[in-house]
């Protein structure tokens, strides 16, 4: 059984001293481990930013990807392999900017893949810019007057997609962290995890002081049912998003490959895919 020992490499991160996702990656390395599986059992497949460079930190099989393109990769790998646990992370710029697109339909499509957003309300790694999770009237450097676009709400907006696994925590909860990763690991579909994950290099408003002090945990709301939907997107509108803890959670939605006709339960990685010689010449003439 592998430890999170297991999970480490030689590669030292080069992220700021004090970033958040240090903890970030401490987390997905101990959940592994709590989880069972071991380095060849897991997949982490990273975008661009800061956050990006995950994947290359810990020690299993990783893809570095092109901006905003980490989840249709994750896809892909959990498709031609589901024998893998497969995790997707990146920024809330990566995620939520050039990437929206593809993390709404992968929300939808509901794939055994885990989604962890390192969110820093900024982006850190081209130097301090507004992102779409920066507060209305936010000042950086490509808006020097104050943002005028409001924050978008990501937590909202994936319950209005269909998500069946909606958490959020913060980056110096590492127990809580460790602990809804692994929730989100165990569940059959797709998870979406949002982690605040303070910048402390670009970001001096949304520091760790800040978030102790605005951040409300689910597990203080007296009957708090993370399987009531309304219930969920109440209180999320109620706290203007600033909650942590198992946020929603659908059990019975089916994932995406159960769903497939006649996709094999063997992974396409274990089959033996060699074609007779008329098969080919018969799948080449169809694109000819």
């Amino acid at each position: 059984m592998a430890t999170f020992k297991d999970f480490r490499n030689n590669v030292k991160p080069n992220w700021c001293p004090g970033c958040g996702d240090f903890s970030v990656q401490a987390a997905i390395q101990r959940a592994a481990a709590n989880v069972g599986v071991i380095p060849e059992q897991l997949a982490v497949v990273s975008g661009i930013g800061c956050s990006g460079r995950i994947s290359g930190y810990i020690n299993s099989y990783g893809l570095h990807g092109i901006h905003g393109r980490s989840l249709p990769i994750a896809q892909g790998v959990k498709m031609a392999n589901r024998e893998l646990t497969v995790i997707a992370s990146g920024g809330d710029g990566d995620g939520f900017a050039i990437g929206m697109g593809h993390t709404i339909h992968a929300i939808r499509r509901n794939i055994d893949v885990t989604y962890i957003v390192m969110d820093n309300q900024i982006y850190g790694l081209t130097k301090g810019q507004t992102s779409p999770r920066s507060d209305l009237g936010f000042k950086t450097k490509s808006t020097p007057e104050g943002s005028i676009e409001s924050s978008l709400s990501v937590m909202e907006l994936a319950l209005a997609s269909g998500a069946g696994f909606v958490a959020q925590s913060f980056s110096s909860d590492l127990k809580e962290l460790t602990s809804l990763i692994e929730q989100g690991m165990n569940h059959k579909g797709f998870s979406l995890i949002n982690v605040f994950s303070p910048c402390v290099t670009f970001n001096k408003i949304n520091t760790y002081a800040w978030f102790k002090e605005n951040l409300i945990s689910l597990s203080t709301i007296e009957d708090y049912d993370p399987e009531n939907r309304m219930k969920a997107m109440n209180t999320l509108m109620t706290y203007d998003g600033l909650v942590t803890g198992l946020i929603y959670q659908n059990k019975q939605k089916p994932s995406y490959e159960s769903m497939v006709k006649g996709f094999k339960e063997e992974s396409l990685a274990s089959q033996e895919l060699s074609l007779k010689k008329e098969e080919f010449e018969q799948l080449a003439a169809e694109f000819m």
